[in-house]
């Protein structure tokens, strides 16, 4: 088994939203990730790249379900955010919540 990663909502600098080639609709879903934060007033930055890529310097890491355990692998010390939907998914919607509200953030893998 694991570790679970948790990461208190004010160490969460940068979140990746990971993708496996870094096109198309993911890339919508990480520009809503980036509105969301915005408009949270959240100082975090949001970056986009292919879960191939990913260093430990993620806090966050909001990844397609199928690629979880792939992020997981390549940074070990962020927070894994499955999601299932490329847009309006629930597990987004909480994360920018939980942020909002200082709540931790907690991998679930």
């Amino acid at each position: 088994m694991t570790e679970r990663v948790t990461k208190a909502a004010d160490e969460v600098k940068l979140i990746v939203f990971a993708c496996e080639a870094g096109m198309g609709s993911s890339l919508m879903g990480a520009n809503q990730l980036k509105r969301m934060v915005k408009k949270a007033k959240l100082d975090i930055a949001v970056v986009h790249n292919p879960v191939g890529q990913l260093s430990d310097d993620a806090d966050v890491v909001v990844v397609h379900k199928g690629l979880a355990k792939q992020a997981q692998q390549k940074a070990p010390g962020a927070a894994i955010v499955p999601f299932t939907l490329f847009v309006n998914d629930p597990a987004v919607k909480q994360l920018v919540a939980s942020l909002t509200s200082g709540d931790p953030i907690v991998s679930k893998l």
